[in-house]
């Protein structure tokens, strides 16, 4: 059994959230334990942002940034006046790690490399001597009136600090060991937590014709989410085609609404995909119309791949029972027009939202009312603090998961180190 003074803080946890705790308490002094219950560290965020790590968003303003988390951003004024989007990227840049900023304010590592990230965050650990301990598994709190007092291993052993910073995963991607233990927690700490739930997670959709797109990226399509012939949502951004339904930036995002819609079941539901948002469907007429007039000589075939992606050129005439061996100055203003409704509204119906294993995060954790954000300290046992994916907290696709990480994690890091070192 270690002793009561060996450490001041074990954190719980070794994603990126856990990481930059641990590193931030070090750096004040504390001697901190990290545990993880895998054989290695931040497996999720070496595939995050598709092994790119999508670390941030170039928002610079607060309120704007916050906005982005809907009616939890509130709660989260405090912790981001501490540290937010400046910071996090003096902190990587300082640190040795050159960043870049992409589409939509996505800020990723220069290297394109998650394994970058994963590096800054290790040396910054090393840096303030943080003893990590992989294969450790907590099964069990142990508390005293109002604070933990001792946490007990799956190998029965026992540990002890001044404070513990819970920083494990939601349940999205169980392969890297996120299968939701802190949510299983948090009723034996005297914490309410939220429903458990799937955010950022692509569909399945019905219309088979669309799997053969399966790869196609969509740079600004706008989607509405219809139901009962109303129009409840609609946003404009970046779509993937798959071999099973849609994804990509915009798709996540819209997901959970989906996903309630579907769930509602009231009538059907629908999604209209505009492949050309800027234009309305006179302008888009007139564009086509240009090109086939200096390609009036050539047949349909041959010409539908100047207004749309090969992929969808090559299926489009079938799913509208074009004759594709017809020239294009033979099209009518009929089956023009009917090329120009299904580019603005093309219709697909999603089934249902996929399972974990494809979730980017779990929605859900302990409710926010219970959590100083000044500090990230429980208001119900003052040495205890969640960071990360343990806070109830929807979040967008875009870089703003890994900044509530880096956030929460170094507010915890600096009021746990500062309170354990008093």
């Amino acid at each position: 059994m270690l002793s009561k003074t060996q450490y001041d803080i074990i954190v719980i946890g070794g994603g990126p959230s856990g990481m930059m705790a641990a590193g931030r308490a070090a750096a004040l002094g504390a001697r901190v334990l990290l545990l993880e219950k895998n054989s290695s560290l931040g497996k999720k965020l070496l595939i995050s942002g598709g092994g790119r790590s999508n670390i941030t968003n170039a928002t610079f303003d607060d309120r704007v940034l916050l906005a982005r988390y809907k009616n939890k951003g509130k709660f989260l004024f405090s912790a981001f006046a501490q540290f937010s989007v400046k910071e996090t990227l003096e902190f990587f840049h300082s640190h040795g790690m050159p960043t870049k900023e992409e589409d939509e304010g996505r800020v990723f590592p220069k290297s394109e490399r998650a394994q970058s990230v994963w590096d800054t965050l290790v040396a910054y650990m090393k840096q303030g001597k943080v003893t990590v301990r992989m294969n450790a598994p907590v099964k069990n709190f142990s508390m005293k009136k109002e604070k933990i007092t001792s946490i007990t291993l799956a190998d029965g052993s026992t540990l002890t600090a001044k404070a513990y910073i819970v920083a494990v995963g939601g349940a999205s991607h169980p392969e890297t060991g996120s299968t939701g233990d802190g949510f299983a927690w948090l009723s034996k700490l005297g914490h309410t937590g939220s429903t458990q739930a799937f955010a950022l997670v692509p569909i399945y959709t019905k219309e088979t014709w669309s799997h053969k797109l399966s790869g196609l990226a969509w740079k600004e399509a706008r989607v509405s989410l219809i139901q009962n012939g109303v129009v409840n949502e609609a946003r404009v951004g970046k779509i993937l085609f798959t071999h099973t339904g849609l994804s990509g930036p915009l798709i996540l995002n819209m997901s959970r609404d989906i996903g309630e819609a579907l769930k509602q079941g009231y009538g059907a539901i629908t999604l209209a995909i505009d492949l050309f948002p800027k234009m309305d469907a006179g302008a888009l007429d007139q564009h086509i119309q240009t090109i086939f007039k200096s390609e009036q000589n050539k047949k349909l075939k041959n010409v539908l791949g100047n207004i749309v992606p090969s992929t969808l050129a090559a299926i489009l005439p079938s799913i509208l029972a074009l004759d594709e061996e017809k020239e294009v100055n033979k099209i009518s203003r009929t089956e023009r027009l009917a090329i120009v409704k299904f580019l603005k509204s093309i219709p697909i119906t999603p089934t249902r939202l996929m399972g974990k294993e494809k979730a980017v995060v779990s929605s859900g954790g302990v409710v926010l009312e219970e959590i100083d954000f000044k500090t990230m300290r429980s208001r119900i046992h003052e040495n205890l603090y969640f960071v990360g994916d343990m806070l109830d907290i929807d979040r967008p696709s875009g870089g703003y998961s890994l900044q509530l990480c880096w956030t929460t994690g170094f507010v915890a890091g600096t009021h746990a180190g500062t309170h354990a070192k008093s």
